[in-house]
């Protein structure tokens, strides 16, 4: 445990340092402090009956009555500074530890009445980076909410005719903007909160983070990249699958089957111990023996140009990341390959992985297929 008080203030909608500490939802901010042992958070009266509730700390206090010792006091309406001033005070905090993004403004007001912020990089919960068994199932209820997405989307695609460049569905030509409604609206109804997912066809799919506009054409590779978070646990689920609503040709299966293969070499070797460089220079070593190099061309990135994948969990990207650290047991990592060859298409393919003592666990349960 750190010896210096952790003091946090945020909204846990957004903070997963705060959501983590205290298992609690809400969306304004509010204060929580760790302090010799014992968790304490500071809410207002809107949150205060819940709190007591659903949050996981050892105190839960009214903001409205440590405002009430201030204007006892004859000195007029406090601000919020003045509230965290008197709570600090009444638990003798003179010195905490706070996240680095902790607010700038906040930190000079604490500065100024005798309190000092250590501001923490990285991980401000280290143990964050080690999921235990609660935080595995809530991140395999995440992936049942973006597979249930994903499953929608495969059924919209097979559904839809092909009729010369269009793909019609529902009596009309089907787009990203329509298929991606269709996945965020099926996981809403699983129990998730969708948030910019992919779908991105042709030359949209060679450019990563491109969500996807206008028509999609058959017998294109199609990047479906789905990430929602669980409305019930704040964990995020994340998978991807590239498919062809029709036939794909020769090159098409050749750079969809060397990206699957790619990624089958990272589950094979991702062991505790294993440097994740070494896993994904690996990767792109086999991508360029295979033809499909690395580098720019024309103005652009082709080939492997992204890590191999990221940590997972009350944040879509979070510590650790994939090319930095040596796998250890209870690390979720995602595993994402990709290829980017203009000409052919986009492709990537992502599942989520649990590090074990031995080797690995996957998490995802999704079928990988090019046709559909």
């Amino acid at each position: 445990m750190p010896t210096l008080p952790s003091l946090i203030i945020a909204d846990s909608e957004r903070s997963a340092d705060m959501l983590y500490a205290t298992h609690f939802f809400a969306p304004d901010a509010f204060i929580f402090l760790e302090a010799r042992g014992k968790r304490s958070v500071v809410l207002s009266d809107l949150e205060i009956d819940r709190g007591r509730k659903d949050a996981r700390v050892d105190e839960v206090l009214a903001f409205s009555e440590v405002k009430a010792r201030i204007k006892k006091r004859g000195e007029g309406e406090p601000a919020f500074e003045d509230v965290l001033l008197q709570f600090l005070r009444e638990k003798k905090v003179r010195k905490a530890r706070v996240p680095y993004d902790f607010s700038a403004g906040i930190a000079t007001v604490l500065a100024l009445a005798g309190i000092q912020v250590v501001p923490v990089r990285g991980h401000f919960w280290p143990e964050r980076e080690h999921k235990n068994e609660a935080e595995v199932k809530a991140l395999g209820n995440a992936l049942r909410n973006t597979e249930a997405g994903m499953a929608r989307g495969m059924e919209v695609l097979r559904a839809a005719s092909i009729t010369g460049r269009n793909l019609i569905w529902a009596g009309k030509k089907l787009t990203s903007e329509i298929l991606r409604a269709e996945i965020d609206s099926a996981i809403l109804r699983a129990g998730g909160i969708p948030a910019n997912t992919i779908v991105a066809g042709g030359l949209q799919a060679c450019d990563p983070h491109e969500r996807g506009s206008g028509p999609l054409r058959p017998n294109e590779l199609i990047i479906l990249d789905i990430f929602p978070r669980d409305a019930r646990s704040g964990y995020y689920g994340d998978m991807t699958r590239t498919v062809v609503r029709g036939c794909a040709s020769d090159a098409q299966r050749r750079l969809w089957e060397t990206v699957q293969k790619g990624q089958q070499m990272a589950f094979d070797t991702m062991k505790p111990g294993v440097s994740g460089l070494s896993v994904h220079e690996g990767i792109k070593t086999y991508f360029a023996v295979e033809g499909y190099p690395t580098g720019q061309k024309n103005g652009r990135w082709v080939g492997f140009f992204h890590g191999t994948g990221h940590g997972l969990g009350l944040e879509i990207h979070e510590e650790p990341r994939f090319g930095a650290t040596i796998f250890k047991p209870g690390q979720v990592l995602t595993v994402e390959p990709g290829i980017y060859w203009p000409g052919v298409g986009g492709c990537r393919i992502e599942d989520v992985a649990l590090v074990t003592e031995r080797g690995y666990r996957k998490l995802s349960r999704f079928v990988q297929e090019i046709e559909i």
